[in-house]
């Protein structure tokens, strides 16, 4: 139990310190930042999983039977939490699908900008397919779980890639008054 003490507080630590100390102002900027605070999370995983391991094989039956007790009753209440939130955004989900004829009418955007805006809507598209995997059917002991979160970790850093690098190019192809512009935009679209 100490040494799985250690490593949460280890993992805490590591991810408390990528903590971002000012705002990134640009998108691909912010972007950046979540992949890297992705990949620490990552390395924290990493971290507490081989404890984890250790201190679940350690526990006889009765202890294992009332960890999943314990698991389980706060899943059912983390899930009746997360139900509400989520029908009440379900209707945002067509103006989304609307951003990139969004961005291209009022950027006025070139041949190559469009090109490049295509990319990254195709990479969006690749990013939400590596998303939507569902998570596996066996989590129910917390190294399986833990796994589990290592899987979702790993798409959401690739989803984060995907779209950063697509973005990257896309924001490279504006200019100035363009950057502005689309800043401008994603920040009417958060508020």
């Amino acid at each position: 139990l100490e040494d799985l003490t250690t490593a949460l507080i280890t993992a805490a630590h590591m991810i408390r310190a990528t903590c971002p100390t000012q705002a990134a102002l640009s998108a691909p900027e912010r972007l950046t930042l979540m992949q890297q605070r992705i990949g620490v999370m990552i390395q924290a995983q990493a971290k507490v999983q081989p404890a984890l391991i250790k201190f679940y094989d350690l526990l006889d039956e009765e202890q294992e039977a009332r960890l999943k007790a314990l698991a389980d009753d706060r899943r059912k209440s983390a899930n009746g939490e997360r139900e509400a939130p989520a029908q009440a955004s379900a209707p945002a989900q067509p103006a989304a699908l609307r951003w990139p004829e969004d961005i291209e009418t009022r950027l006025r955007l070139n041949d190559a900008q469009r090109a490049a805006l295509k990319a990254l809507q195709d990479a969006n598209g690749m990013a939400m397919g590596l998303l939507s995997t569902p998570p596996p059917d066996d989590t129910t002991t917390p190294p399986a779980r833990l796994d589990a979160v290592e899987g979702r970790l790993n798409a959401l850093q690739q989803a984060v890639y995907l779209v950063n690098t697509a973005l990257g190019e896309f924001y490279a192809a504006l200019s100035d008054e363009q950057k502005a512009q689309f800043e401008a935009f994603g920040q009417k679209r958060t508020t």
